[in-house]
């Protein structure tokens, strides 16, 4: 079930609710990446990456900028196809699925992705619901309450009919990631999702992505939320991967200072308790 991004407290709405009963949710997929090299064209940008991902984890991935976040991305979503190695989703080779079949066990919202202007939001989160409509078919009540909770999930309620034009970034970012829920798939890549928002929906969406029952992994530039929210991290660097790790592993200060070149500390929160990451520029490394 779909959680609700939590940035206030919901509005009353009055309207007939339709009954409850709905599929099942597919369990959490099971991802498996087995030396895989991954480039466009005729260039390798990443060799030799092989982890797995297993189910209801969220595996963060980080870099710097060009070091190839975006290029495994859209690879393990099957936008382009592996130079070497295999894609596995749930034991079976993404790259040989079926459109419509890899539709439904993965869904995607690239960094760069927009929604289309002349639509309104709730038809573009209508889209997400494609691979399980037949062909012309028209959507469903179950497939229009799919959309709307969709919408409710990311603070949208109300916004079905609001034309994309007249939506904000933060806005229209948040349509792309309703997209994906209503898509119910397994599997959810996520390139940057917290690009063009405010703080309050950066971290509404990170605790939104972390309560989904779904496996997710996500590019993420801010070191800081990649700590605090995923279970763990794969470092990009320098033409290859680092094995998935705990975030305290992963984004240790070595690491940091190697590949980011920044000093690091982590410091405990005086009410909460919790750990968070505090990053310096290294001073030596920018000299």
């Amino acid at each position: 079930m779909i959680r609700r991004l939590r940035t206030r407290e919901p509005e009353p709405v009055a309207c007939v609710r339709l009954p409850a009963a709905k599929a099942a949710e597919p369990a959490p997929a099971v991802l498996r990446v087995r030396q895989l090299a991954c480039g466009p064209r005729h260039r390798d940008v990443l060799t030799g990456i092989d982890f797995g991902v297993e189910p209801g984890e969220v595996v963060g991935i980080v870099g710097p900028n060009g070091a190839g976040k975006s290029t495994l991305l859209r690879t393990l979503g099957g936008l382009l196809r592996p130079r070497q190695g295999r894609v596995l989703v749930n034991g079976e080779a993404l790259h040989a699925m079926s459109p419509r079949r890899r539709a439904r066990l993965v869904a995607m919202v690239g960094q760069d992705d927009q929604p289309p202007a002349d639509l309104c939001a709730g038809e573009v989160v209508a889209l997400g619901r494609t691979p399980y409509l037949p062909p012309w078919g028209a959507g469903s009540p179950a497939e229009r309450r799919a959309v709307g909770e969709a919408l409710a999930a990311v603070d949208l309620d109300g916004f079905a009919e609001r034309p994309v034009r007249r939506m904000s970034g933060g806005e229209r970012q948040r349509v792309l990631l309703a997209r994906a829920l209503a898509q119910a798939s397994p599997l959810l890549l996520l390139d940057e999702p917290t690009n063009h928002l405010d703080i309050t929906h950066r971290l509404a969406l990170l605790d939104l992505v972390r309560g989904l029952d779904r496996t997710v992994v996500v590019a993420l530039h801010d070191l800081t939320l990649a700590d605090r929210y995923c279970d763990r991290v794969l470092v990009v660097h320098d033409g290859s991967a680092s094995d998935p790790r705990p975030p305290r592993e992963a984004l240790s200060s070595e690491v940091l200072a190697t590949v980011f070149g920044v000093r690091a500390a982590r410091v405990r929160h005086p009410e909460t308790g919790a750990t968070h990451l505090l990053l310096e520029p290294n001073s030596e490394a920018a000299g």
